[in-house]
């Protein structure tokens, strides 16, 4: 298959590299438009304000690749529209891997990662966002050494893109052109060679409290929090799949919005 392939992390995300090395490996065909910057939590925001900016770049991909400074529903938009020949023109979009989870209500839709995707999805394409689950402390290492992941993080990450250029694949494949459908795919920590796979539902969780107290300065800064786990025993949702080692998969079926 032809992929583009973005992410909200930035170009320089180790996370993103990693599914392009995949892909290719797996004998797939790749154009890369992803953010100049980390683009985290800003949902299918688009710059209305100011003009933006595409550049070509050579990152070490083995693919043609372009800088974005916008989002990701930028990078969609400008790629498919302005940038890509009609050689790259791609089958579908991938979105990631993300640093972190992007499971539940509370977070699916804010997320730049999902957000990519369904730029591909409002342009008829199937869609996926991919993420990688974290602890709070290795994500904070992570942070910590400039998003370079240690061994181990590395070790599990290539495991985690190997299984998105097994699997996601097929499941686009099967995916009609202009059905509004993302698949959401979220991998456990740790994710092994075995690990399985299960369809699941976003858990409904709340997410309150989500920015500090004014500061002296009269500033508020974002707290992380995973929120609060409101869902009934049944169907298995994501954030349940995940904690007990299987890679989450959710189909988000926009057209239902209203039935």
């Amino acid at each position: 298959m032809k992929f583009l392939v973005t992410n909200d992390d930035g170009i320089h995300s180790v996370f993103l590299h990693e599914l392009v090395f995949a892909l290719r490996a797996a004998g797939h065909t790749v154009a890369v438009v992803a953010p100049k910057t980390e683009q985290s939590w800003i949902g299918a925001a688009k710059s209305r304000a100011r003009p933006v900016h595409a550049t070509a770049a050579d990152h070490g991909l083995g693919c043609a690749t372009w800088v974005v400074d916008g989002t990701p529903s930028d990078c969609v938009n400008i790629a498919l529209d302005h940038l890509l020949p009609a050689e790259l023109k791609p089958d579908a979009v991938l979105s990631g891997i993300n640093i972190g989870l992007n499971a539940s209500l509370g977070f699916i839709i804010a997320s730049g990662t999902i957000g990519g995707a369904w730029e591909g999805a409002l342009h008829g394409l199937p869609s996926a966002a991919l993420s990688q689950d974290l602890t709070s402390e290795i994500y904070e290492r992570l942070k910590a050494a400039g998003d370079i992941p240690d061994a181990d993080l590395h070790a599990i990450l290539r495991v985690s893109a190997q299984h998105a250029a097994r699997l996601v694949p097929g499941w686009l494949a099967a995916t009609p052109p202009r059905e509004f459908i993302v698949h959401n795919i979220n991998f456990p920590l740790p994710c092994r060679p075995d690990t399985e796979v299960r369809r699941t539902v976003p858990a409904r969780v709340v997410v309150p409290g989500l920015f500090s107290p004014a500061a002296d300065d009269g500033t508020h800064r974002l707290i992380f929090r995973l929120g609060d786990d409101l869902s009934p025993p049944s169907p298995l949702t994501d954030r349940t799949a995940l904690a007990t080692g299987f890679i989450s998969h959710t189909v988000l079926d926009y057209k239902q919005l209203g039935q």
